[in-house]
């Protein structure tokens, strides 16, 4: 990895429909070293998919909800359950089994509260869950999916 792979990520971070000829131009390569690179840092797993970003308020997604869950639970057999309903569930943008007071924390994107209210129900009718905990984000400060890239080796 050098500065010009670090510089290739940052230009594919922010816009994945970039040509290879931008970004070549941009990193100071002819096209097709440019396009071996991409192509190595696809393989390695670095660059794992290209996607679109949608605009939230656009599809009337307007209510951020973070959601703490604490669970008497702690097998396998339980969390593999949760998991699976939680993956099955499409507002959830976020899941992460957490450290500290909190077992795990999601973030789920809705129209409105009653909206989240039946997630919550349908969250709650498939799993057995011992303390839920909703906290809404009252103004995004910042959302971004570009990753820094200066702590690669």
């Amino acid at each position: 990895m050098d500065d010009i792979d670090r510089r290739i990520l940052m230009c594919v971070q922010a816009d994945a429909t970039v040509t290879v000829a931008d970004i070549a131009d941009r990193v100071g390569l002819s096209q097709t070293p440019c396009w071996r690179r991409i192509q190595n840092l696809e393989k390695a797993g670095i660059i794992r998919q290209r996607v679109a970003l949608l605009d939230r308020d656009k599809l009337n997604l307007g209510v951020t909800v973070f959601v703490g869950v604490r669970t008497r639970e702690h097998n396998q057999e339980w969390l593999d359950e949760f998991a699976r309903a939680v993956v099955n569930l499409p507002e959830v943008v976020e899941f992460y089994r957490m450290s500290g007071e909190i077992d795990y924390l999601m973030k789920i994107v809705v129209p409105d509260i009653a909206s989240y209210d039946a997630v919550y129900k349908r969250l709650i009718a498939a799993v057995d869950l011992f303390d839920v905990s909703s906290s809404f984000a009252m103004e995004e400060l910042k959302c971004t999916s570009e990753l820094p890239v200066n702590y690669l080796p």
